[in-house]
C-alpha cells in the first residue's frame, strides 16, 4: 500500500489563477520545515524584461533580496534569458539540502530552467524521493522537462482554475 504522506503534489494551471497562492495557503498550516525554493518575478526593466529571482523556501518574504547572485533569468514574453549557472548552483542546492523532517517547495517550475542539467536532475531526484514535494508547474506541456515532471510516478497532478481553486485547497489539504 502506498504511503500517502510521501505523495508529491504538483499544481498546474494558467497564469494568474492562484497556483502560488494555493501553495502558500497550504503551507501556512503545515508545521514541517520548508526546503526548496521560491521564485519571484519582478516589475519589468527599461527594456521590458521581467527579472526573475530565486530564494530559499524557508526565507521570509521580507528577508528576500534581489541581487545578480540569485537572478535566474529574465523574459519579455517572447525572449527568455535563463541564468543556467544560478539554477544549477542555488536552485539545485536549495532542493538537495532538504532533510527528511521537512517538505520541499518548488515554486515554480517552468521553461527558463529546462536546459539547466544539474537543476533539472535535482528536481527529478526529489520527485523520485520520499521527502514530500509541493510544486507549482507552469502549464507548458510543450516543454519536455515539464512533461517529465508531470508524469513522475510518485507525483499527483492537480489542475487549478479560478473556478476550482477553493475546492482544490480542501481536496489537497486533506492529503
Amino acid at each position: 500500500m502506498e504511503n500517502k504522506s510521501k505523495k508529491h503534489i504538483l499544481i498546474c494551471g494558467d497564469r494568474g489563477v492562484g497556483k502560488s497562492t494555493l501553495v502558500e495557503k497550504l503551507l501556512s498550516s503545515c508545521p514541517l520545515p520548508r526546503y526548496g525554493f521560491i521564485t519571484k518575478k519582478m516589475a519589468p526593466d527599461e527594456k521590458g524584461f521581467y527579472p526573475v529571482y530565486i530564494h530559499p523556501a524557508s526565507q521570509l518574504p521580507e528577508e528576500r533580496t534581489c541581487t545578480p547572485e540569485n537572478l535566474i533569468g529574465s523574459c519579455d514574453g517572447r525572449i527568455h534569458r535563463p541564468a543556467e549557472d544560478v539554477f544549477n548552483d542555488l536552485g539545485a542546492r536549495y532542493i538537495r539540502e532538504a532533510k527528511p523532517d521537512g517538505i520541499i517547495v518548488m515554486d515554480e517550475l517552468g521553461f527558463l530552467e529546462s536546459q539547466a542539467a544539474v537543476f533539472t536532475e535535482a528536481v527529478l531526484e526529489a520527485l523520485e524521493g520520499d521527502i514530500p514535494v509541493i510544486a507549482v508547474v507552469k502549464n507548458r506541456m510543450d516543454v519536455p522537462f515539464l512533461q517529465k515532471v508531470c508524469t513522475m510516478p510518485k507525483a499527483e497532478l492537480f489542475f487549478i482554475t479560478k473556478e476550482n481553486r477553493d475546492q482544490l485547497y480542501e481536496q489537497i489539504r486533506s492529503k
